[in-house]
């Protein structure tokens, strides 16, 4: 599998999600992760994409062909800042309690909802750290997750001489 994150911006009106994800249809490549949001433009927003496509530039062109698109960047990880949002609940009987609750706060998962059974917590961070997490907790029994895709920004580049501000 192929993975590759592209971030789009793209006008913000109506149909536009639709004719990006029906190009990616049309072409058999399968998105993996798709999250849209405003972007620091009125009227234009960001569209976060993971996809499995053996062949990238054939999909960037693609997406710079559709009318709505203004930008198409791949980023790579060395030169991105990824997050993605995890809801998980996890079978949680009062002798298991505390050490689901101590093994939690090393990831810094926040207790979100406490029921009888199960403690619901709201994972923030890299994707792997989410994965990490849902791996820590699988033998207590994870009742359900949901997760909202990623979002990425690229790295502001560094400067060469970083001087002391006085």
């Amino acid at each position: 599998m192929s993975l590759h994150l592209l971030t789009v911006l793209v006008e913000d009106k109506p149909g536009v999600l639709a004719r990006v994800a029906t190009m990616f249809a049309r072409r058999g490549f399968n998105i993996h992760s798709l999250a849209v949001g405003p972007s620091e433009e009125d009227e234009l927003s960001r569209m976060t994409i993971v996809v499995d496509a053996p062949n990238l530039e054939q999909v960037t062109k693609q997406l710079q062909k559709l009318v709505n698109t203004l930008k198409v960047v791949e980023l790579s990880a060395e030169e991105s800042i990824e997050r993605e949002v995890m809801l998980i609940r996890i079978n949680a009987d009062p002798g298991h309690r505390s050490a689901i609750l101590d093994a939690a706060a090393v990831f810094k998962a926040k207790p979100v909802d406490v029921g009888a059974t199960t403690i619901t917590f709201e994972v923030v961070g890299d994707p792997s750290k989410l994965d990490d997490f849902q791996e820590l907790m699988r033998p207590y029994g994870v009742v359900s997750l949901v997760k909202s895709g990623r979002i990425a920004l690229a790295r502001e580049p560094k400067a060469r001489n970083l001087r002391a501000i006085s």
